[in-house]
Formats: structure tokens, C-alpha cells, sequence
């Protein structure tokens, strides 16, 4: 697979230089390859979100390199280049709303990269088409459900047609229809849309949908791979301060009881399966 973002020996203090100084990132080095779906999981304080603002140039080390289709973060001249490949999705959407009608709030990412007003209308109504939002287009922002507003935040990015888009804990807010709706959506538009996706959260079940999974701890990387590798290894992971998903959880426990079961359940469907076919052959 083709790197998108590569981070090497990464190391980020914030305050530095000063008596309050905090090292967040401690020698980090992994990659986002293009068109796959990243989680990247961790206790608060864990590094995670420090990570994220460094992979459009919010952030830029301390010490080490950060790449995003070769370009070094560090160099200003690349800043502009490296945000339009990189797109960013907040924990709190009331940061990324900026106009009072939801159409002209998509459109704020466009104008700014100065495309012809021709180009910014088809985005617009594009991202609206693609998220499903068409019938909130002239809503004000303000009298949006938190999920939809979330929705709102993500189009905006959406229409600025970045290769990746770093969502940084978008549902810890959300009840779990909002989770749900915002997840889908998020999935789809790596599916169909080819999108490459980072995305941070402390939702197990969440991180079930993913390619691959990093968890952090104390700003590095103490487990990466596969979610189903991960979650195999359960009392590592709650060394971290997580926990493996529902259906692990059920099927790890009908495994201690002797029951014939998959031991690489991580989807309720797979557990649901396991039990009827348990169910039939007794």
C-alpha cells in the first residue's frame, strides 16, 4: 500500500522551553496509507489528538519528521499544499461552523481555496448529496441536532475533496443514533468515495469497522495492527485503560466456559452466527 502520511521518531513538547514544558509525543513512527481506515484509540492524554494535529501542519515536531505525500510539515511553504490533501473534522462541530445557513458553511472551505463560484455551488450541493443533507441546506447551524451539525462539519471538509480526512473523536458527544449516523456516513465515504480516513475514538465498537487500529499510551504507540489481532490480545489492551468490544467480550467468556466458539469475534453478527450454529448442533 502506498504511504499518505509517514511520521518518524516524532516528538512533541508543548511549552517548550519553559518550566512547564510536557512531552505529549515520544518517538513516533507509523504511516496512514492511502484508502484505508485508521483508528487510533487511547485513554484522554494518551497523545492521540496531538498526533492528528500533526498530520495537516497544526502541529509541527518538536523533534523527528512528519510527511504527507512527501512533503515535510515542517516547511511552510508545503503548509497550504499538505491542508488541502489533509482535511480536519473536530471533537466540538460548534468550532468549524462559521455561517448562519448550512449551505454557506460548506461553502466556506471552497471559497477559501479561491475555486470559481461555478466550482464552489457544485461542491456544495455534492457534499450535501453525498451526506444525505440536502433538506438542511438553508437550516441555520445553531438549530441543528449535535449529530447533524457534526454531519454539517464533516461536508465542510468533504467539500474541500481532501485524499484523507482526520476525524478527531466526531461522536464523543453524540447519542448513539447520532454515533451511528455519523459512522456510517464516515465509512461510506471511504467505500465509495475512496477518502482515506484517521479516526480517533475510545468506542470499541467503533474501531470494529476499521483497517487497522494504533493504540497510545503516555504519547507512543503501544499496540498496532489488524482489530482483530489487536482485541485478541485483551489483557494488554486493558493495560491501556480500554476494553474490547461487547461481542469479545460474550465469546471470550463462552470460550472460558468451554463453549466451541470463534475465538476472533470482534462484530455482534459474528457472535449472533456462532450462537445459532452452537444452537443447532446440540
Amino acid at each position: 500500500m502506498r504511504k499518505l502520511i509517514e511520521t518518524i521518531d516524532l516528538t512533541y513538547h508543548y511549552r517548550s522551553g519553559t518550566k512547564d514544558e510536557v512531552k505529549a509525543l515520544d518517538s513516533v513512527s507509523m504511516n496512514v496509507f492511502q484508502g484505508e481506515i485508521l483508528a487510533v484509540t487511547g485513554q484522554n492524554g494518551s497523545g492521540k489528538s496531538t498526533l492528528a494535529r500533526h498530520f495537516n501542519a497544526l502541529l509541527t515536531p518538536s523533534r523527528g519528521e512528519v510527511f504527507v505525500k512527501g512533503l515535510s510539515t515542517s516547511e511552510k511553504n508545503n503548509v497550504k499544499e499538505i491542508r488541502k490533501i489533509v482535511g480536519m473534522v473536530f471533537q466540538n462541530p460548534d468550532n468549524q461552523l462559521v455561517s448562519s445557513i448550512v449551505e454557506e458553511d460548506i461553502a466556506f472551505g471552497p471559497e477559501n481555496l479561491g475555486l470559481p463560484q461555478a466550482e464552489i455551488i457544485e461542491r456544495v450541493d455534492w457534499a450535501l448529496r453525498t451526506l444525505n443533507l440536502e433538506s438542511l441546506r438553508r437550516e441555520a447551524p445553531h438549530n441543528l441536532s449535535e449529530g447533524q451539525k457534526q454531519q454539517v462539519a464533516i461536508a465542510g471538509v468533504l467539500a474541500m475533496k481532501p485524499e484523507c480526512i482526520v476525524l478527531d473523536e466526531p461522536t464523543a458527544h453524540l447519542d448513539p443514533r447520532g454515533r451511528r449516523e455519523v459512522l456510517e456516513n464516515v465509512l461510506r465515504l471511504n467505500r465509495e468515495e475512496g477518502i482515506t480516513i484517521v479516526f480517533l475514538t475510545h468506542f470499541m465498537n467503533e474501531v470494529i469497522h476499521c483497517d487497522r487500529m494504533l493504540v497510545m499510551e503516555n504519547g507512543s504507540i503501544k499496540m498496532q495492527g489488524p482489530p482483530v489481532e489487536i482485541f485478541r490480545k485483551s489483557s494488554e489492551l486493558k493495560n491501556t485503560g480500554l476494553d474490547i468490544p461487547v461481542a469479545s467480550r460474550i465469546a471470550e467468556g463462552l470460550l472460558r466456559e468451554g463453549f466451541k466458539i470463534r475465538a476472533d469475534i470482534i462484530h455482534t453478527e459474528e457472535l449472533i452466527d456462532c450462537l445459532c450454529q452452537l444452537k443447532s448442533s446440540t
